[in-house]
């Protein structure tokens, strides 16, 4: 690579992202702030290994949190290097089905194992439901695949041992011996797992860690391919996470992580701060570079939220620099109610439009989706077009699993897929014959695709379009290596009947969502090379989300903050902001609301041009007296341009409320424990001696001179010590 080449990579880099892009060798920690370009300062570094250091691309491992972040990154590589091969550029979930398809033989899964979403469980629930007579009343769906993270998780942490040392009939004997709603569903859904070699989320890292642990030799190939380990958002890396980083950077020591500690969101999920906060002591030489320069928000914007954030203490002390020039100020509102609130961030929104601003330009974030019932009614009522990022996620939706099942039905034949596909549309194999399938399928080991093939001739499927549902299958399934998966997918809904029948339904949203799936798999074709067959994409994108879909109407977005993280907004509306809403009246210890803060940091941060904060009076859900949230009250006061602000009164209520709720949490409960032994004097039971305390419940055990058994008494207490 020469002088011009190598300037042309690094131009556009300031001081810190340029260090960050040449330290290559050891252990690199980037604390990079909201809008800081890491990005960028991540694609240029994979480009600089891959054109400087001639590194090739398929011994770089790039992991970020979302497929979204990952597509964008490969798209930015391919455009530096001008190469197709863009190594493991992928989430950690994605990585390990990379390694599962490779080395699943290891523990006797084949190369085209299903990755199950919840749709997916939700189809093996209701067989076992049917098997052994349970209801929804015995466990809800929902509970069921919870039930099944933390069995997975927690309790039975060992589970995939069952999953992949004993065969398919000891695991069915063992899900028929189980007892108790429980066992029966965890047992049903491993066997269920097994017989279609499907793995969820949770299985993808643990199977790659037992196989790591377990094969020596597979482990070391990863680790000597890998020469360098890069990792986005490492704030919200969790324990398995970690684990698994830990072991692929093991041999050549090479790892580079950047991330924010105060973006740290997710501690809920498993995410833990103190990864990134304690990295230079768990891997010593660690260099740290510190990127602050902010490139997405006005001045005024960060200087409001740098004065929000400093009052964590849990953190790497610094101040997002701003490099754009000044912006209008925050502006805020206090309302007199909910209702009124909603109707002032509508009339905020409908000015702007009026002023040219495109709606999906305004962004409308909240702590908790009940929020959005009052803004839903007052963006109706000035006829503001809006869309809210929740309910159905785009690859939930029945149209797209539909679609992704008959491509599966292609590759794979697995009965998850017939089951959804076979007489959809409609061809006269309803419940009667799926009964009879179900059942020659048990009888003679095979698949349901297998038993209808059999029994074509029969007399169950005369008067069917059974024979034109195999023919299809067959056919696509045996030409379908050497054609694109955007090409084999247009096929398939044409040939299938799916499109016709959403068209005589009438159904075109259905058929627009169609179409973005199309797009999808086509944009995902052109970042991911030749590397995308029909197998590697269906193995991929059971790990898509919602977020990973971008909206391109004109609409107001409506969301919450959780669902904000990593994205950029022009201009953002941040509602809610009350004691007990945010902060959420769950938060129980300073650690959650330290957590709370980083929330309301990572909301004023998605805001390019100009915030907008607002809180309203009146009560909450359990009666309490709404006050302005402390988030309000810890920015400096003239960062902000009040509307209508909030009575003295009400603030000084508020600062009270505040203080009475900390001192209530257990840390500083903690703090106000006498000690045992400790004498004290109570007014009315006179002398005693401390005998015990429970900070979690705020009491002091004090065993009194004058009285035959202790007490218990509140911290608040007037205690007197003699």
């Amino acid at each position: 690579m020469g002088d011009e080449e190598m300037d042309g990579l690094l131009s556009g880099l300031n001081q810190a992202q340029r260090r960050a892009v040449t330290a290559t060798e050891g252990y690199i920690r980037v604390v990079a702030g909201a809008g800081s370009g890491k990005t960028r300062a991540l694609t240029r570094r994979f480009a600089y290994l891959v054109n400087e250091l001639g590194i090739p691309p398929g011994n770089i491992l790039c992991v970020t949190f979302t497929n979204k972040a990952a597509n964008e990154m490969r798209q930015r590589i391919h455009l530096l290097t001008g190469d197709n091969d863009t190594g493991y550029v992928c989430t950690f979930h994605s990585f390990c089905v990379s390694v599962l398809q490779e080395d699943g033989y290891a523990v006797q899964y084949p190369r085209s194992f299903l990755v199950l979403d919840n749709g997916d469980i939700d189809d093996m629930l209701r067989v076992i439901y049917e098997e052994r007579g349970l209801t929804l009343r015995d466990m809800t769906f929902r509970d069921a695949r919870d039930m099944f993270e933390i069995e997975k998780l927690f309790k039975k942490p060992e589970y995939y041992l069952d999953l992949v040392d004993l065969s398919l009939e000891e695991l069915h004997e063992k899900y028929l011996q189980a007892a108790g709603t429980k066992d029966i569903l965890f047992y049903g859904y491993l066997y269920q797992q097994k017989k279609c070699f499907g793995l969820d989320y949770n299985d993808l890292i643990k199977l790659t860690l037992h196989i790591f642990r377990e094969k020596p030799e597979i482990r070391l190939k990863w680790q000597q391919r890998l020469e360098y380990v890069m990792i986005d958002e490492f704030q919200d890396i969790d324990s398995l996470q970690y684990e698994l980083m830990e072991v692929l950077c093991g041999y050549h020591k090479n790892l580079f992580i950047v991330g924010d500690p105060d973006q740290t969101i997710y501690t809920w999920r498993g995410a833990d701060v103190k990864y990134l906060l304690d990295f230079p002591e768990h891997f010593p030489g660690t260099k740290t570079v510190m990127l602050l320069e902010n490139y997405r928000s006005t001045p005024q914007i960060l200087a409001a939220a740098n004065s929000l954030i400093a009052k964590n203490k849990n953190r790497v002390e610094k101040s997002l620099v701003p490099t754009l020039p000044d912006g209008e100020t925050v502006l805020c509102h206090h309302a007199e109610s909910a209702a009124l609130e909603a109707e002032w961030i509508a009339a905020q929104i409908a000015a702007l439009r009026e002023k040219g601003v495109p709606c999906r330009d305004m962004t409308v974030l909240y702590r908790a989706h009940y929020l959005s019932r009052a803004l839903e009614d007052a963006l109706r009522e000035k006829k503001l077009p809006y869309v809210i990022y929740s309910g159905t996620a785009f690859y939930n939706r029945q149209e797209i699993k539909d679609a992704l099942c008959y491509l599966r039905m292609i590759a794979l034949q697995d009965d998850l897929s017939f089951r959804r596909v076979a007489n959809t549309p409609k061809r006269n194999l309803g419940k009667r014959r799926m009964t009879f399938l179900e059942e020659y399928a048990e009888r003679e080991g095979c698949t349901l695709f297998q038993a209808l093939e059999r029994n074509l001739d029969e007399d169950i499927c005369k008067g069917t379009k059974a024979r034109a549902f195999v023919d299809l299958v067959r056919e696509l399934s045996g030409n379908s290596a050497g054609r694109s998966v955007s090409e084999v997918l247009g096929t398939v809904l044409d040939k299938s009947g799916y499109e016709r029948m959403l068209r005589t339904e009438g159904s075109q949203e259905r058929l627009d969502n169609l179409a973005e799936l199309k797009q999808s798999v086509y944009e995902y074709e052109t970042t991911c090379g030749e590397e995308c067959t029909l197998e590697h994409y269906l193995s991929h994108v059971a790990l898509f989300t919602s977020a990973d879909t971008a909206e391109r109407e004109d609409k107001v977005k409506l969301m919450t903050v959780h669902a904000a993280k990593g994205l950029e907004f022009p201009y953002v509306f941040l509602c809610g902001l009350n004691e007990g809403v945010f902060p959420s009246r769950k938060v129980s210890s300073l650690a959650g609301m330290e957590e709370e803060r980083r929330l309301a940091f990572v909301a004023m941060t998605r805001a390019e041009r100009r915030l907008y904060l607002s809180d309203a009076e009146g009560f909450n859900h359990d009666g309490s007296l709404r006050y302005p949230s402390r988030f309000l009250l810890d920015i400096a006061p003239p960062l902000l341009e009040y509307t209508r602000k909030p009575k003295d009164s009400l603030v000084r209520e508020a600062r009270e409320y505040i203080d009475v709720s900390l001192s209530a949490l257990p840390e500083n409960r903690a703090q106000a424990a006498l000690p045992e032994g400790c004498r004290v004097h109570h007014k009315i039971f006179g002398p005693g001696t401390v005998v015990g305390a429970d900070a979690a419940k705020g009491v002091h055990v004090i065993r009194f001179d004058d009285l035959p058994t202790p007490r218990s008494i509140s911290f608040q207490a007037k205690l007197e010590r003699i």
